[in-house]
């Protein structure tokens, strides 16, 4: 569950986040929370709300003084610096969900002066702005803001500490400086030091400094709006497919936006934004994020059964086979032990400690036609082979010498977001490490959680991979009725 600050108060996203609370005990399933930073977003801002109308071909005035009035011929802005930043025949974007290239809820201007701190443009498109706030994208300009901006540090040090979340989504990354410096920040927050940061790539900068940004990264967000007004449409595909190759074969869970905008306002998709979905998982990508379709869309129930029920058929056709063979002549040779163990079946980055806890043997799965993997770790790490992982994520208890607690929960939470992979937070008496192969009554649980998500069913065969002592051993099993 996506948390955007750059829209509504803490309050909001509270009230929101227990009302998320109340459901995940009601279904007893498992959700991981993850905060969006605003980052340097410029934004519009009418504190009257009266909608304002734009016409092509006439002129606007995008200001700094926020004291003025909104109006069709003058917009403030919240940033002072945007006359020293851009040029005559720039493109700058404003509007709720920025530019689609159909929608008239977002203006396209071309700045034709800059007049001391205000700056002229000329109106492309007709459009209606309505809102208290609109987005601002000055295209391919460097806007020299921190990405993690002080507002960013007081929600993450206050909601984000308070409510223990997972992910940080960090919007506008330019450079892998900005996650080490968020980084930074998180290990000085208590529990947050365990949070992963998802680098939101979104402009031209951070897209020239990709490779970097993902060594750095725990993951990445594909965000295609402002990407897709940044770059011609005709390069989009092909970013969209070589960042998430990259990401595949780093072992980096990969995140896919802007998938079907039209289902904000309609009950179906358009027939490409159906393709378009399904292209993303082909490509490798490990989740789909939604945004307006969810957050102020008309029909946000029907527009998650619709992407799943499209990501579903995709991955029927996904070719596993192909996928592997490419991770594996990416590694090349010679592979390092670890390598050695993993590609018996499915890749496993090298920075992994899997080894550490368990290691998955596919190649037993495949020749059994097995319909499910069950493996018991600590770490919560796990690779993505061609059937579903039961990932048993068994809780370690710690001491600080003042309190006793578990963890786990983290872990178990931040996998969900891994393609294939399905966490369970086990009952921490279950250890992962056991002294014989027959834990069976944690397995029990793992086998009934599997039956109920709908991964196993009767007579299937499953393999269980578990570590006994210093040995990983795997077992094969036939289920009954």
């Amino acid at each position: 569950a996506r948390f955007d600050f750059s829209w509504h108060d803490p309050e909001y996203h509270q009230e929101t986040l227990e009302n998320l609370k109340a459901a995940v005990k009601l279904t007893k399933k498992l959700c991981a929370v993850m905060l969006d930073t605003v980052g340097p977003e410029l934004q519009v801002v009418n504190k009257s709300e009266k909608a304002i109308s734009l016409e092509a071909d006439a002129t606007v005035i995008l200001t700094p003084d926020e004291g003025q009035e909104a109006s069709s011929n003058l917009l403030p802005i919240n940033f002072d610096g945007l006359s020293k930043a851009v040029k005559k025949g720039d493109t700058i974007f404003i509007g709720q969900y920025l530019f689609t290239g159909s929608e008239t809820t977002s203006v396209w201007l071309e700045v034709s002066e800059v007049q001391g701190n205000d700056v002229v443009c000329v109106i492309k498109n007709t459009a209606t702005l309505t809102g208290a706030l609109f987005t601002l994208h000055a295209s391919q300009i460097r806007i020299e803001l921190p990405t993690l901006s002080d507002k960013d540090k007081e929600v993450i040090s206050s909601w984000g500490v308070k409510n223990k979340i997972d992910f940080l989504s960090l919007s506008y990354t330019r450079h892998a400086e900005d996650v080490r410096h968020a980084r930074e920040f998180l290990s000085k927050q208590g529990d947050l030091y365990q949070t992963q940061i998802f680098a939101k790539i979104e402009n031209i900068e951070g897209l020239n400094h990709f490779d970097e940004i993902l060594q750095e990264a725990d993951g990445i967000i594909l965000s295609r709006g402002n990407l897709g007004i940044d770059l011609p449409p005709e390069k989009v595909f092909l970013f969209q497919k070589a960042a998430l190759y990259k990401c595949n074969v780093a072992g980096k869970p990969a995140v896919v936006t802007r998938v079907v905008d039209s289902m904000t306002d309609n009950l179906r998709p358009t027939r490409a934004e159906a393709t378009d979905v399904a292209n993303a998982v082909l490509d490798g990508s490990d989740a789909i994020l939604l945004g307006a379709e969810t957050l102020r869309g008309l029909y946000p129930v029907e527009t998650i059964s619709t992407v799943g029920k499209i990501c579903a058929e995709a991955e029927r056709v996904f070719n596993q086979d192909l996928y592997f063979k490419k991770t594996v002549k990416y590694v090349g040779e010679p592979m390092t032990h670890l390598e050695s163990i993993a590609s018996s079946a499915v890749f496993i980055h090298p920075n992994d400690s899997i080894v550490n806890n368990v290691f998955i043997i596919v190649r037993a799965a495949i020749k059994v036609k097995a319909s499910v993997i069950i493996c018991f770790t600590s770490s919560g790490r796990a690779a993505r082979p061609t059937m579903p992982v039961l990932s048993v994520v068994i809780p370690r208890l710690k001491t600080n010498q003042l309190k006793w607690s578990f963890s786990g929960a983290f872990e178990a939470r931040q996998s969900l977001i891994v393609r294939g992979l399905f966490p369970m937070l086990a009952d921490p008496r279950h250890p992962a490490e056991s002294t014989s192969a027959t834990n069976e009554s944690v397995l029990k649980v793992a086998l009934d959680y599997g039956k109920a998500s709908g991964v196993v069913k009767p007579h299937d065969r499953v393999v269980v991979c578990q570590k006994v002592g210093d040995a990983s051993v795997v077992k094969i099993i036939e289920l009954e009725d």
